[in-house]
């Protein structure tokens, strides 16, 4: 039997904490989003001063790194090049700031953030998800 592991709300608010530290450092207003390896919504932080459009970009963000199991960077990156297909992807956000949560060989879940440019967005997401990594 195998066995799955799950991110919890204790880990969620874990990365969040410190993604809230680095977004404050460089004074980001900025939502965080931090879903599960099925899409849901496990933990939401919405920073103060921050526009309220951030809210459902973070989580779709988040979700779409989960169900593709990809950085959206990828799809970014994707349609800069000119691979305009990709806009027809379903959930496929081509937007920065999203990242799969990959741990022992497993997809978790994922962490988005959105409310500043795009790669400082990613900056933050980052930053969380390696405290997370490295506190474990």
């Amino acid at each position: 039997m195998n066995s799955k592991m799950i991110l919890d709300l204790d880990d969620a608010k874990e990365i969040s904490a410190a993604c809230e530290a680095e977004a404050r450092g460089n004074d980001w207003p900025v939502v965080i989003a931090i879903v599960d390896d099925g899409g849901h919504l496990i933990h939401l932080l919405r920073l103060d001063n921050t526009q309220f459009g951030s809210v459902d970009v973070a989580i779709e963000k988040a979700r779409s790194a989960i169900a593709f199991r990809r950085p959206t960077k990828v799809w970014e990156d994707q349609i800069t090049e000119g691979r305009l297909r990709y806009l027809g992807l379903p959930g496929a956000i081509p937007v920065e700031g999203g990242l799969p949560i990959y741990v022992s060989g497993q997809f978790v879940g994922a962490i988005a953030v959105s409310g500043v440019r795009s790669h400082q967005d990613a900056q933050i997401a980052q930053a969380g998800l390696e405290a997370w990594l490295n506190s474990r």
